[in-house]
């Protein structure tokens, strides 16, 4: 594979982790104003409108007949529902526990699912190679000494995070499935307006959505919705056409380092030294699973 194209993949995939780590700062100055299920309906409902544009124009410059691409459609709406119940689960769980934890702490505990997807994998009849043990050791230890005081008690905020991160996982696994049934843009779209009405039904029944409040929010909510989901989604999807998935993988694990350096720029929150330790075990735990994939697939014989 050409070196330009790895470092150009390389470079869009970190400005990708970057913008998903600031993201967690917008989640939580947006609720500032907002309830959590509101925020999500109207961001998802950007990141949706967002997307249209890219698909129609993919769509004109498909070679697919208009039965083809009708059918595309239906099977990425189907696809799309079932993604999006387990993607409103999980962004649900993450918003609501960034209401009672730091942005930083929320980005490594949702991080996790790195960690977690290979253990679910057991259940699925799937090796778990001794690197992917360590790292859950050391991402355990991390997150003991992130989130746990020393009157041993784990903060409700992180609790939420935690149960999220299980979701996460299981959606990593859900769109691993579904995404070769299907395209992956349109999938990613149905899944959004999944999340966004679901999130909407919500906020109606258990929230005071208050247009004052969605116009002091609606930067963090612009932010949220149009440049987390919509921009950095496409630059995922550009990135990962010359780069390898655990590669990959590596990189955009570092949105958590990037939620960190927002926190504390924007919102003004410290970790303190046992919280850096913490972060830093959990992210030498997230990565060090990937690196024995990472060099196995570089000794392929026939890779470019």
């Amino acid at each position: 594979m050409n070196r330009q194209k790895r470092l150009k993949s390389s470079a869009l995939l970190l400005m990708t982790a970057c913008i998903w780590g600031f993201a967690f700062v917008a989640q939580r100055q947006g609720m500032e104003h907002i309830g959590p299920f509101t925020y999500n309906a109207v961001r998802f409902a950007l990141g949706a409108l967002s997307l249209i544009p890219l698909i129609l124009f993919l769509d004109r410059k498909s070679a697919q007949s208009p039965t083809e691409n009708r059918s595309s459609y239906r099977i990425a709406a189907i696809s799309g529902f079932i993604a999006g119940l387990v993607l409103f689960c999980g962004s649900s769980l993450q918003q609501i526990g960034l209401l009672y934890t730091t942005a930083g702490k929320a980005a490594f505990i949702t991080g996790l699912y790195i960690v977690i997807v290979p253990f679910i994998g057991l259940f699925l009849k799937q090796r778990l190679g001794l690197n992917s043990s360590l790292g859950a050791a050391l991402a355990a230890i991390g997150l003991y000494l992130l989130c746990v005081p020393d009157d041993l008690t784990l903060g409700k905020g992180d609790v939420y995070e935690l149960v999220g991160a299980f979701f996460w996982s299981a959606h990593i696994l859900v769109i691993d499935r579904l995404s070769r049934k299907t395209d992956v843009l349109k999938l990613s779209l149905f899944q959004i307006v999944t999340c966004s009405v679901l999130s909407f039904i919500v906020a109606i029944a258990a929230e005071k959505i208050d247009f004052s409040g969605l116009l002091q929010a609606l930067v963090p909510l612009l932010y949220g919705g149009i440049c987390s989901v919509g921009i950095a989604y496409t630059l995922q999807v550009v990135g990962q056409r010359d780069a390898q998935p655990t590669q990959a993988a590596i990189i955009m694990s570092m949105e958590t380092v990037f939620a960190v350096i927002g926190g504390y720029w924007l919102l003004d929150e410290l970790l303190g030294t046992r919280g850096v330790v913490g972060c830093a075990l959990m992210l030498a735990g997230m990565i060090l699973p990937q690196l024995t994939l990472a060099r196995g697939t570089r000794r392929k014989p026939n890779e470019g």
